[in-house]
């Protein structure tokens, strides 16, 4: 019987955390590298090897990921030597679920097991998970609302659902990674690793998928759905309404009444609104100056900034930094949610 190891113990920081990043032919390869890489990383940070990580496979040996990489993985035998955590990358490899009975004996062991983009939809499907909330990669979120039987999926990164994590892989799988290992890093590293990596901030688990507004279902109109779009692409430069409407072949009252009909709010607002939320996540999530959060979400001053801050949230932009965390998962994933 497999030897029962606590998940990522606080209280023992000499503790190795092992991960096993479950693969198959067909495999995304980037999001295989973005998990190793991240730990590989955070070992470089902390000067000595917290994280170890191998592949493991049903289709033990040689496997080929969907662009032709090619890595050797370990035999993954039911029951036997499981990791403190498993992330099942997705690609074709994640849609045929012979990860499913590890994922369980990884539930019943109460370790974390996260499911990456194809896997974690192949998961919600499989499973016809209907109760707590479940997410995948936005292209698959399409989908899975058109089927009208998973209202619980959300466009977040990443959520927690009866042990489970699925999440929206790709460029987000950093992310999660750093999420899993945050408390072991403490928040001058987390920020660190972040910087090593590149990533321009580091969004938290809850944060939406950037894709979700100009993709939805919901928005059958082509022009609301371009006007969206402009407005995403120039949040530090923002355009006049009047520019917008000219720019997508409208009139400026055309544009104000389709967003009152979609939105209930003018684009005026709307548009504050996406450069506002943007502006709270670097905030709380990179090191830069809030001037320099101002100039890139087209506010021109720090009190501007502050003022919208506060108005949206409740409090300024100071307030926000002063009360910044390390955490990334917005659930434990040692308990289930």
């Amino acid at each position: 019987m497999e030897r029962q190891r606590p998940p990522f113990p606080r209280d023992d920081s000499t503790h190795v955390r092992s991960f096993e990043i479950y693969v198959g032919n067909g495999f995304c390869e980037y999001e295989a590298s973005a998990i190793a890489h991240t730990l590989k990383c955070a070992n470089d940070i902390l000067s000595e090897r917290r994280f170890t990580w191998r592949y493991v496979s049903h289709s033990a040996g040689l496997v080929t990921g969907e662009c032709g990489m090619i890595l050797r993985a370990e035999p993954a035998l039911d029951n036997h030597d499981l990791s403190d955590a498993m992330i099942v990358v997705g690609g074709k490899s994640g849609t045929g679920a012979k990860w499913l009975a590890r994922l369980r004996q990884m539930q019943r062991l109460g370790r974390p097991a996260a499911l990456l983009s194809s896997a974690a939809s192949a998961y919600i499907r499989q499973a016809r998970l209907q109760d707590g909330p479940v997410t995948t990669h936005w292209r698959d979120c399409v989908g899975l609302h058109e089927d009208g039987r998973f209202s619980n999926v959300t466009n977040h990164l990443s959520e927690m659902a009866g042990g489970v994590i699925t999440a929206a892989g790709s460029g987000s799988s950093e992310e999660l990674v750093i999420g899993l290992i945050a408390e072991q890093l403490g928040a001058s590293n987390v920020a660190e690793l972040g910087n090593r990596l590149i990533l321009p901030l580091i969004r938290k688990s809850h944060a939406e998928q950037p894709n979700d507004l100009s993709h939805s279902p919901a928005l059958h109109d082509a022009r609301v759905k371009a006007a969206m779009e402009a407005m995403q692409a120039s949040l530090d430069t923002p355009l006049h309404i009047a520019e917008l409407a000219k720019a997508i072949g409208m009139s400026t009252r055309h544009l104000e009444r389709m967003f009152k009909d979609v939105f209930d709010e003018t684009p005026a607002r709307f548009y504050k609104r996406l450069r506002t939320n943007r502006a709270r996540a670097m905030i709380e999530e990179t090191q830069m100056s809030i001037i320099e959060i101002a100039v890139a979400n087209g506010f021109g001053t720090s009190s501007s900034l502050s003022e919208a801050i506060k108005k949206e949230y409740g409090m300024t932009a100071t307030q926000l930094r002063a009360r910044r965390q390390s955490q990334v998962l917005s659930y434990n994933p040692r308990k289930g949610g």
